[in-house]
């Protein structure tokens, strides 16, 4: 490999094989929220928009809009709320109840991280430098 051809830093390739824990909440046999719907909430918050957040994620509007009515409905809350589009165009927000549960979930994250850090330190050592 050409060093000309590295795009990035060494702290960037350590990073990219560092574990670290994912956490589903499963309520029945429904995810009410895991790391993928926890980043559309991000960016359903950060666009104002489903689409848009659907696009930065690259999944379709459609898969989007699933994961957010799959959420809506195992919460007693909507997490997301959308007007609809016409002239003045569409939006979604996250409702407090939805910036309420993304908080805890990624309190969550980083608890879980810290408690098995040492254990996933000891299985990192036992992995190969490469999924192939």
């Amino acid at each position: 490999m050409n060093s000309r051809n590295l795009s990035f830093r060494s702290g960037d390739l350590l990073e990219s094989h560092r574990l670290k824990p994912g956490i589903r909440v499963l309520l029945g046999g429904a995810t009410a929220i895991g790391p993928g719907k926890a980043a559309l909430l991000e960016g359903i918050r950060e666009t104002g928009s489903i689409a848009a957040a659907a696009r930065s994620m690259r999944i379709s509007y459609r898969r989007a809009w699933g994961l957010v009515t799959s959420m809506n409905a195992c919460f007693r809350e909507p997490l997301v709320v959308v007007t609809k589009g016409g002239s003045k165009h569409g939006g979604a927000t996250l409702t407090e109840t939805g910036g309420s549960v993304l908080a805890i979930y990624r309190s969550m994250e980083a608890e879980a991280a810290e408690a098995l850090a040492s254990q996933l330190q000891t299985l990192r050592a036992l992995m190969s430098d490469t999924p192939d």
